[in-house]
């Protein structure tokens, strides 16, 4: 978008970018713009917004003396430019513009204002004192594109009955791998939303989505599962996720929203000193949420089990704990295969550790069983086949 320095200017960040891209598409309706004063009350008193769940206003408070001193000066119909990383990146036509507590706004967002819980800190550095309402357009081609893929492959498969899956996948393990195919097993769909933070925190996104596509390309029915990238603003915080989730989800298209039984969003919560829960919002937001049990390996059963099905104690367990299991990876060595499929391993450690040996050629040569043949192997190759070794038992 072409900028002009007769136009008044904001600058936001990414997320709130990213955010205003979500509602803009149309995938966290009915809110469809800027809260007003009047409409950011009543949501913050009732939780509703059109008569479906929402957390908490939508509205746009940008820091910054910059900001403040452009918010000041706003008045109703004025064009204000949004810029981003010195692009502009928007436009938004002032309705009106109104005082927030930035405070109260942090206690509706994480349900509390302290500055040492992580998201408080991180947010409060963005959150400015005055909010701007308004109609708005930006521009942001990975939000837009993501929704139409979904939309066109929905209408080529001829899907009904689709479901949908949030993973951070961090790294992508064998229960992940469970709950995708039990979702695929009720579905026509799968849409997997892949989490993709504003933090550097875990694999990179990329790494992720390849060892994701690398499961789905070798080991699922063709064209069954689509990965969408979600990224997980400062909204997607505490209870707001699993909400703001399944409006996402059925914004576009799902029916179905399945999540794991141990997940943290899904606690009861007070409101109006009524106990509530996801699947109360879920009747209003018209999408049917499904819970899977805790998967682990057993080592009597030896296989994969739910902790409710399964009669042996939790000493027989081998549990799925993503930090732990990306620690081993990020120290540069292969997890069981019993925990992160040896072909996903191989893909995230060739792209974490390139180039890691200096002679592997050789290396591969020496110790891979072959077929007399000269051939290239990649790292990956190296991995798959090492985990071969690691699996040969006779002599254990």
């Amino acid at each position: 978008m072409a900028s002009s320095r007769k136009n008044k200017q904001l600058y936001i960040d990414a997320e709130a970018l990213s955010t205003m891209a979500l509602v803009q598409e149309g995938l966290i309706a009915p809110v469809t713009k800027l809260m007003t004063e009047a409409e950011a009350r009543e949501v913050r008193e009732s939780k509703m917004y059109k008569g479906v769940p929402f957390p908490f206003p939508f509205i746009l408070a940008p820091k910054g003396k910059q900001n403040e001193a452009c918010l000041k000066t706003l008045k109703k119909g004025e064009t204000v430019e949004l810029i981003h990383e010195r692009h502009v990146v928007g436009k938004l036509t002032v309705e009106e513009t109104f005082s927030i507590d930035p405070s109260e706004r942090l206690i509706c967002i994480y349900g509390t204002a302290d500055e040492s819980h992580p998201g408080v800190k991180k947010t409060i550095k963005r959150l400015g004192n005055i909010a701007v309402a308004g109609k708005y357009e930006v521009d942001y081609p990975l939000i837009s594109s993501a929704k139409k893929t979904v939309q066109e492959k929905i209408k080529e498969q001829g899907a009904k009955n689709i479901s949908a899956l949030m993973l951070a996948a961090n790294p992508l393990n064998r229960a992940h791998e469970r709950m995708i195919r039990q979702a695929l097993d009720q579905s026509d769909m799968v849409v997997l939303f892949l989490l993709k933070p504003f933090t550097n925190e875990g694999l990179r996104y990329d790494i992720r989505h390849e060892a994701i596509m690398t499961f789905i390309e070798n080991f699922l029915p063709q064209n069954k599962v689509i990965v969408v990238p979600l990224e997980n603003s400062y909204i997607f915080a505490g209870y707001n996720e699993l909400v703001l989730d399944a409006l996402v989800a059925k914004n576009y298209g799902c029916n179905r929203m399945v999540i794991g039984s141990n997940h943290a969003g899904l606690g009861l919560y007070y409101d109006h000193d009524k106990l509530n829960s996801i699947f109360d919002a879920s009747k209003d937001i018209k999408i049917d949420i499904r819970t899977v049990e805790q998967y682990v390996y057993c080592n009597k059963c030896r296989t994969l089990v739910s902790t409710s099905t399964c009669p042996h104690g939790q000493h027989h367990h081998i549990h799925y704990h993503s930090p732990s299991i990306l620690q081993l990876i990020k120290e540069g060595m292969m997890p069981p295969s019993v925990l992160v499929r040896r072909e996903v391993s191989a893909t995230i450690l060739s792209a974490l550790f390139p180039e890691r040996f200096a002679h592997l050629q050789e290396i591969y040569d020496a110790l891979m069983p072959n077929d007399g043949l000269i051939e290239e192997h990649s790292e990956k190759d190296f991995y798959i086949n090492l985990m071969g070794l690691y699996q040969t038992t006779s002599l254990t």
